[in-house]
């Protein structure tokens, strides 16, 4: 599942060419994953790109209105989620169309900005002007962004796993299974720690580590684990870096144990026995299965 690198990186692709350009008409294949398809083939042509955002793993496209839109006095935004297995980006009109593609938006120029996803895990939804800043209000905290104060407010005292947290929406917006496994292996903690029970000195290793193995899995474009590719179409770097993540039954790099799989709070976990100590009670981690993710 594209994670925040992943969508950061395709939003930096759609930052360098889309901004400027006005949406001309809007088609559909399959819309099962669109929370209104006749509000956005009605209300999104007309109107200008004015900005790419990201909110966690929401994709933003901050829309100005025109004389030649419907309705133009009310203020919408495109979000799309790409949820497991999605992808936007620009295409020519004379190129392929990939299989799978399912919404297609026109620019003025005739290139389009194409969604494609296999498995339609995504979503995509009209968000109004007065409506966004609510919208993005209700996911967690920018991880690249949050203070050590607020990230320690956000996890002292919870009694719940800190993998588990890590992967709530509504605690820190963007981080997934990847990349909450690689930061709690650079922090040393093990992902069935409770967050209560980490001190200070833990919480500040782990906001540190968030943010450094973020950061660079951005400058790398990414985590191409199966078909993640970024808004011009090239795969990512950072699973060459991964130190954990997919990475059971190979040595660890700090010392050379081997890397464990297991199941916490519902979700495959690799990590390192000797480096990352489990908590003494620690029933609910059990062992995971041996098919993989």
């Amino acid at each position: 599942m594209p994670e925040l690198p992943e969508v950061e990186t395709i939003v930096r692709g759609l930052r360098g060419v889309l901004p400027g350009h006005t949406i001309a008409s809007v088609r559909f294949g399959k819309t099962d994953f669109i929370e209104d398809p006749a509000a956005l083939a009605e209300l999104l042509p007309g109107r200008r790109i004015e900005s790419v955002e990201r909110y966690g793993k929401f994709i933003c496209l901050r829309l100005a209105s025109s004389e030649a839109a419907k309705l133009p006095e009310r203020q919408v935004n495109l979000v799309v989620h790409l949820g497991m297995t999605g992808w936007l980006g620009v295409r020519r009109p004379d190129d392929p169309i990939a299989p799978h593609t399912h919404a297609f938006f026109e620019l003025e120029d005739g290139r389009e900005l194409r969604y494609t996803d296999i498995r339609r895990f995504g979503q995509m939804l009209v968000v109004g002007g007065d409506q966004l800043d609510a919208f993005a209000n209700r996911l967690g905290n920018e991880p690249l962004e949050i203070s050590g104060a607020e990230f320690n407010k956000r996890l002292a005292g919870r009694r719940a796993r800190i993998k588990a947290l890590l992967l709530d929406q509504s605690v820190f917006r963007g981080i997934g299974n990847i990349y909450a496994d690689e930061s709690l292996w650079q922090a040393r903690i093990h992902p069935a720690r409770l967050a209560a029970r980490l001190n200070a000195a833990e919480l500040g290793r782990l906001r540190k580590a968030i943010r450094r193995v973020l950061l660079h899995a951005i400058e790398d474009r990414g985590s191409s684990i199966s078909n993640f590719v970024d808004a011009e179409g090239q795969p990512g770097e950072y699973q060459q870096r991964h130190r954990a993540y997919g990475r059971e039954g190979k040595a660890c790099f700090r010392c050379g144990t081997k890397i464990r799989r297991a199941v916490v709070a519902g979700r495959s976990s690799y990590f390192c026995p000797r480096c990352q100590r489990a908590p003494h009670r620690a029933r609910a981690v059990r062992k995971a299965p041996a098919v993989r993710d």
